[in-house]
């Protein structure tokens, strides 16, 4: 079985192996055992901590399957995005440019260095297996950290971001880099983002231009790369669009991926899910997919499982499915559809 749980000291390793294999772009998952050691340290930090408001935590889990010990994928949330430091994105905007003597009007599309975003709740470190990506324990992956949201409202802000990575070729490059910020800094794309996931995306920013960049300025192939999405972020971008997020305001500073926006209170699986008091028992044939996490702190637990509840009532779940969730007879469950 697959469970979704806090990282823990003792899974370094295996998140590193993770960490090695996630696209050029996922800077919250460096490839390097002292960063991620710290991560994983500065989560259980925030799981042990007594909060009354969304702060400087930051929660990490991982996707366990429990038969072998294996980790098989890992998704975070910072609490506020930006609290240590300035959390940066363009704008995208229009800027109108007029000339009653020439009877000229002009639209210009425009993108401003911004921190607009700083102070909201942020999404990270989406990993998954490429032989689960289209499997439901893609969306137990994604979407588990939003029923440890809903079960817990007062760590987080009013409002959720997510940075998708953006597009870039089979070696690495991306024209979005290569037309605006390669200008600025002597590196690759993937150095950059090397460097950010090893340090701080903030020191590059503010090395940015920070007057508006008037995009048809830019080539055609980084206009076309702006808001498009890395073929292996494709799954999270998806899942999260479901989710109600939405993509048209904000894009990345380095490879102009979009930066999905969501008011807390309508993402879906925050939305619908239900709290439902549990029985232990044989769970009858004919149900479906659910979502189901056991509602607690530190010792949270997410899984995949077939129920066949009907809203209003106790749900059943199988003796195996109770233990995995850490949760008896009478004890209630969070659980919202596939």
């Amino acid at each position: 079985m697959l469970v979704m749980r806090p990282a823990q000291m003792a899974d370094l390793a295996e998140v590193q192996r993770l960490a090695a294999d996630s696209p050029v772009g996922v800077t919250s998952l460096p490839d390097d055992a002292g960063r991620l050691g710290d991560k994983i340290a500065a989560s259980d930090a925030s799981f042990a901590a007594e909060v009354s408001f969304n702060g400087e935590e930051s929660y990490f889990f991982v996707l366990e399957d429990t038969e072998s010990g294996r980790l098989v994928g890992c998704s975070g949330i910072v609490a506020s995005a930006g609290y240590s430091e300035p959390f940066y994105s363009f704008r995208n905007e229009t800027f109108v440019h007029n000339s009653r003597e020439l009877k000229i009007h002009n639209k210009i599309h425009v993108l401003s260095l911004c921190h607009d975003l700083t102070g909201n709740s942020l999404l990270t470190s989406f990993y998954v297996e490429r032989p689960l990506v289209s499997s439901v324990f893609a969306e137990l992956n994604s979407r588990g950290r939003l029923l440890f949201m809903a079960g817990h409202p007062e760590r987080f802000a009013d409002a959720v971001v997510v940075e998708i990575v953006g597009h870039s070729d089979e070696n690495g490059d991306s024209p979005f880099w290569d037309a605006l910020g390669r200008n600025f800094f002597d590196m690759t794309y993937a150095e950059a983002e090397r460097l950010c996931g090893l340090k701080s995306r903030t020191f590059l920013a503010e090395l940015m231009p920070h007057y508006p960049i008037y995009v048809p300025l830019l080539s055609d192939e980084a206009q076309e790369a702006m808001g498009q999405v890395h073929p292996r972020a494709q799954i999270t971008f998806d899942i999260l669009m479901r989710e109600g997020f939405e993509t048209d305001h904000y894009i990345d500073i380095f490879d102009g991926g979009p930066t999905l926006h969501a008011r807390t209170s309508g993402i879906r699986s925050i939305a619908h899910s239900r709290l439902v008091p549990v029985r232990i028992g044989e769970a009858e044939a004919g149900g479906r997919q659910y979502l189901v996490s056991n509602g607690q702190l530190q010792d949270f637990r997410a899984i995949v499982a077939d129920l066949d509840w009907v809203p209003g009532k106790p749900v059943m779940l199988s003796a195996q499915a109770a233990e995995a969730l850490g949760v008896g007879e009478g004890a209630s469950v969070r659980l919202v559809a596939v």
